[in-house]
């Protein structure tokens, strides 16, 4: 039913995240590249999607991507929040910020896996990061009564560098190195495999210590992060219902594959050590996800 390639993804990304956590001294030469190698995953997604291609979908689907804006940065945080809230309580704080954040970058690259609509994908990554240093400060104060400072600048300025410096470069390579650029291409899905295990190794290596002293909470946090990749695959497809399959597949991963890097360094620093954790161990349904998403596809369109 599945690809191999998919099943060798969901391997090399659990063992990557059992790596960082069993040899930390080693795995952590990696912690300070995360960024980076998020700019680098952003660029290999880019390589099969043109500027005509993100103009076409902003022309073409503007009231889906006002509606999936609203949906992935308003209304299902809020959601999720309040499901917790009156749940599971303890955990409720960290299920806002996980729900509440952009898009991730690698959110493109996991729609080219699924057969999703990765032109809206990938519009609402970079919608959803712009909007995002906004939003989520602002569900916080309302919702938790607490305000959170952050220097806009240096967000905007850390968006924008993951973002549009990746864009950047792949337009450049278009018109002076098309050659290399198409060997890159051919070459993308190991190299992928190959960031995604070195991010995976950098995270989980900072959070050895703790996963060892506190099991418990760990197999704890494990179950809340499935639990939310589980909402996230229910939500994205009923609230696109009505659409193409390959939308509906694209709001899942909207949804479901978010800049949880970003929640670890953001709850790191605002937030104990839970929030951070959870948003570390959704790193298992957000890969986790592929294989359901996959498997719908495929039901729906034989």
């Amino acid at each position: 039913m599945f690809r191999l390639n998919d099943l060798i993804l969901i391997g090399v990304i659990f063992s990557s995240m059992l790596g960082g956590i069993l040899i930390p001294e080693w795995a952590s030469f990696f912690r300070p590249y995360p960024v980076y190698l998020m700019m680098l995953l952003l660029f290999l997604s880019f390589l099969s999607i043109s500027m005509r291609d993100i103009r076409d979908t902003l022309r073409h689907h503007t009231p889906t991507l006002i509606w999936l804006s609203f949906l992935k940065l308003i209304l299902v945080p809020l959601t999720v929040y309040l499901i917790f809230k009156g749940i599971y309580p303890r955990y409720a704080t960290a299920a806002l910020l996980v729900t509440g954040i952009s898009t991730g970058v690698v959110a493109p690259f996991i729609s080219t896996l699924v057969n999703a609509n990765a032109h809206l994908v990938l519009v609402m990554v970079v919608i959803s990061s712009l909007l995002v240093p906004f939003t989520l400060p602002a569900l916080i104060k309302v919702l938790l009564g607490r305000s959170v400072e952050i220097s806009l600048t240096a967000m905007v300025q850390t968006l924008c560098m993951v973002i549009f410096v990746p864009i950047v470069a792949v337009e450049i390579f278009r018109r002076m190195a098309p050659a290399f650029l198409e060997s890159i291409h051919r070459k993308r899905y190991p190299i992928s495999l190959t960031i995604f295990a070195v991010i995976n190794l950098g995270v989980f290596s900072g959070y050895s210590e703790f996963f060892f002293q506190n099991p418990a909470t760990i197999v704890e946090a494990t179950c809340v992060a499935v639990a939310l990749g589980g909402i996230y695959l229910v939500l994205g497809i009923l609230i696109m219902w009505r659409a193409p399959v390959e939308n509906r597949i694209a709001s899942v991963i909207v949804l479901g594959n978010m800049n949880n890097v970003l929640v670890i360094v953001f709850a790191s620093e605002f937030f104990g050590p839970l929030e951070p954790t959870v948003a570390a161990m959704y790193m298992i349904p957000f890969f986790g996800l592929i294989l359901p998403l996959r498997g719908y596809s495929r039901l729906v369109q034989s």
